[in-house]
């Protein structure tokens, strides 16, 4: 159970003068006397997960380019690969869910991250030319382990930071260590690309450099359960060492069909990334389209292919540079702000609202420069505010729907929304011949889906925490 944030706590923390560390975390989030240490080891154990991660993910769209199977084109491979994600999370999140009922959540940290490890030391046996020259489907089973990877790792992570936190805490500093996770991203994809400036290290070794920044982060994890919020284990911490991570656990799919609350967060979220991804094939199909008439060359030539190839990198590396620079500065700077000014109401509405004004703006208006400012405040967004906002939705539920519903919608619900998106291109190209304008209406209506969920959202949510703010903190969790 997660320590209780009762009014005694906070008075023992006002008597407390705020260190230097704490009042450098205040620009950021509102961090309480003597919670500044465990939020900064919470902030870097999320930035290691997503800088190791960030190591194998050009490694995974490297390996799949040159692995051939049958007859399928790359296109063809890559889709089949990002669709079989889905079914391998199927197979482990029951086996998911049974460990986190038996084990405590330190154990459950450490053996995922374990496992992690030992995959990725197998894959990197297992790369072309080293042992054997080529393993069948080695790279489509790589593709699939690192996208089940990156969900199951941040989705743990952020169900031991609710279970650290517990709510009060969690609104307050959430905004604070989402902050590791947008800097992770960054300094990976940077530091990744750098290391392989140097003659000595292949593509391949950044699998063996991405164990450096998973194991400290599965230390700093053990290191953060030991010591709970403040650095002084309460009764109700050292109680957590030993339970099982999710004492009483029925099973994922259970626990989301049996509360309304965990079935609208599940569409919400499958819904959420269905808006995403189909909103990425758009704009990638307006840009073409827009390139198509702007350059000089015709079309077909090699001078044309050169040309089109050499303005869509350029336009698509700026516009992850202003997505990437702008999300930090939203998470840094404003999200805190917005959960002080409204709640996690505000938080939760802003980005599908975000998205409805995109997706009506490029409708009306189809200008490339319009349309790239509208996508970067869109994805901005996404990897801040709403990013926060999800993991926010889970702090008032119980161990059980933290440690086996969150990893089982971040994870299969998230994977079932980009399988959605690639539906809908699929039949409204192959079928029923959608125009551009036809997928724009469609991602309209969606969002404006999104918005009402959203907005249903959070009544559920203050519901389950005003029925969790009348219990004893020494009593068992709400069944709402």
């Amino acid at each position: 159970m997660s320590q209780p944030s009762s009014s005694s706590s906070s008075v023992s923390d006002q008597t407390h003068p705020h260190s230097l560390l704490e009042k450098i975390l205040n620009i950021f989030a509102k961090v309480h006397a003597r919670e500044g240490p465990t939020s900064l080891l919470l902030l870097t154990n999320i930035f290691l997960i997503l800088v190791a991660y960030y190591f194998i993910k050009p490694v995974r769209e490297g390996w799949l380019s040159v692995s051939v199977i049958s007859n399928l084109s790359k296109l063809e491979v890559k889709a089949y690969s990002a669709f079989g994600q889905s079914f391998l999370l199927l197979a482990i999140l029951p086996l998911y869910s049974f460990v986190s009922a038996h084990v405590s959540r330190r154990k459950l940290i450490t053996g995922t991250g374990a496992v992690s490890a030992v995959c990725l030391l197998i894959f990197w046996l297992c790369q072309p030319g080293l042992l054997v020259e080529q393993i069948p489907f080695a790279g489509v089973m790589f593709y699939i382990f690192v996208g089940v990877f990156s969900v199951t790792l941040i989705a743990q992570f952020w169900s031991f930071a609710a279970d650290i936190y517990g709510e009060e805490r969690g609104k307050r500093l959430f905004p604070l260590i989402a902050v590791g996770a947008s800097s992770g991203a960054m300094v990976g994809s940077w530091l990744g690309e750098y290391l392989m400036k140097f003659s000595w290290i292949s593509a391949f070794d950044l699998i063996l450099v991405s164990l450096i920044p998973l194991g400290l982060a599965i230390a700093l994890a053990n290191w953060t359960d030991k010591r709970g919020t403040r650095g002084h284990p309460s009764d109700l911490t050292v109680a957590r060492w030993n339970e099982a991570a999710a004492p009483n656990g029925e099973g994922a799919l259970r626990l989301i069909f049996k509360h309304q609350y965990l079935t609208i967060t599940a569409v919400t979220i499958m819904l959420f990334n269905w808006v995403v991804a189909s909103g990425d094939n758009i704009l990638f199909g307006l840009v073409q389209q827009a390139f198509e008439t702007t350059l000089p060359e015709e079309a077909g030539t090699d001078a044309y292919r050169q040309a089109l190839k050499e303005a869509t990198t350029a336009f698509y590396s700026s516009l992850y540079f202003w997505i990437n620079l702008i999300g930090l500065i939203l998470q840094a700077f404003i999200v805190s702000r917005l959960i002080q000014f409204g709640g996690f109401s505000l938080l939760i509405i802003t980005t599908p609202i975000i998205s409805l004004a995109t997706y009506l703006t490029m409708a009306i208006a189809p200008v490339l420069g319009i349309i790239k400012m509208m996508k970067i405040a869109e994805n901005s967004s996404n990897y801040s505010i709403n990013n926060t906002a999800r993991h926010m939705i889970w702090l008032p539920t119980t161990k059980e729907m933290m440690y086996q519903a969150k990893a089982t919608v971040d994870t299969l619900f998230v994977r079932m929304g980009d399988g959605l998106a690639a539906l809908t291109v699929l039949l409204g190209t192959r079928y029923w011949s959608f125009s551009l304008n036809t997928f724009l209406i469609i991602n309209l209506v969606l969002s404006f889906v999104w918005v009402l969920l959203a907005l249903y959202l959070t009544r559920e949510y203050k519901r389950w925490s005003h029925a969790k703010e009348k219990q004893a903190p020494t009593e068992p969790q709400p069944s709402l």
